[in-house]
């Protein structure tokens, strides 16, 4: 019966996600030589070549392809074996696997972060950020412990509401939304995953009669702030990705009888077995002291 040591393990992941013998010696911290070496006595133990290797890089073999999946489903549990074990101890170890929307990585979770680091410095950290569907997949296929994800989550899992963000119109122009009718300036929007762009659109036919006279469609909202910062249009953004010192107009899309004004909720998803790991725990209390300073416009 054959079977890889973790070492090996991560030899041959790592070849299949370089395709490239220097590369993987880099990331292995060896020399090339030692690792076709090491490569050669695991294809040995195997019976078969594992890669094909040519000008273009390294290619699995159908044995390979074998190989590479034991490899990672070892790596795989070795990982969960290892988060059982540190369960039992009382002190936070284990890696914690964050997906959290982009929005919510680049503006507020650093902080957080930086507080669950200072407080528990022997647990690490794995962070993939993407669109709120991306995360949901992430939690899904188990390659997160923990989602925080915008707008409405369709999550039937445990679900905490972490805070709501007010929407502001930003323009070095405008300086009340009646202004909208009468500008030429164009309305920067970026269209991502979510029901933010038609959210905005909706809101829009609501208050105006026509479309926007002219428009501009990103695809990333730090791209449509700075486009906006910068003097080229007006956007409409989340109170999320302006902190105060932007030398802008900044218009509240307030709430009024008629019209419950365009806001964004931020969740905290996952499965409830996640929300039992220790590392997991303690970055939900962490998470919730932070998200409790900010204003919430749901009271």
């Amino acid at each position: 019966m054959n079977s890889l040591t973790t070492t090996e393990a991560e030899i041959i992941k790592i070849l299949s996600e370089e395709k490239n013998m220097r590369k993987a010696a880099e990331r292995l911290f060896l020399t090339q030589p030692a690792l076709s070496q090491r490569l050669q006595s695991i294809e040995k133990d195997w019976g078969a070549q594992l890669f094909i290797r040519s000008q273009k890089g390294l290619t699995p073999t159908p044995a390979g392809e074998l190989v590479i999946q034991y490899a990672i489903d070892t790596i795989i549990r070795k990982e969960e074996v290892f988060e059982t074990i540190q369960a039992l101890n009382s002190k936070v170890h284990g890696t914690l696997k964050i997906a959290c929307a982009s929005i919510v990585g680049q503006n507020w979770l650093p902080k957080v972060l930086k507080d669950f680091v200072t407080q528990y410095p022997d647990a690490k950290i794995s962070l993939i950020t993407g669109w709120s569907s991306e995360i949901v997949k992430a939690l899904y296929e188990g390659e997160a412990h923990v989602g925080i994800v915008r707008g409405q989550a369709e999550w039937k899992g445990k679900k905490v509401h972490l805070f709501r963000d007010m929407m502001y119109l930003v323009d070095k122009e405008i300086k009340q939304l009646d202004d909208i009718l009468t500008t030429d300036r164009p309305f920067i929007q970026f269209k991502s995953d979510s029901s933010y762009y038609q959210e905005i659109q909706l809101w829009w036919q609501r208050h105006f009669s026509s479309n926007p006279k002219r428009q501009i469609i990103v695809d990333q909202i730090e791209t449509c702030k700075q486009m906006a910062m910068n003097g080229i249009g007006y956007a409409i953004l989340p109170s999320i990705t302006l902190n105060g010192e932007e030398k802008v107009n900044k218009i509240p899309i307030t709430n009024t009888e008629k019209d419950l004004g365009l806001t964004r909720d931020t969740w905290l998803i996952g499965y409830e077995s996640s929300f039992e790991l220790r590392q997991v725990a303690a970055f939900v209390e962490v998470v919730k002291q932070h998200a409790s300073c900010l204003y919430d416009y749901t009271k």
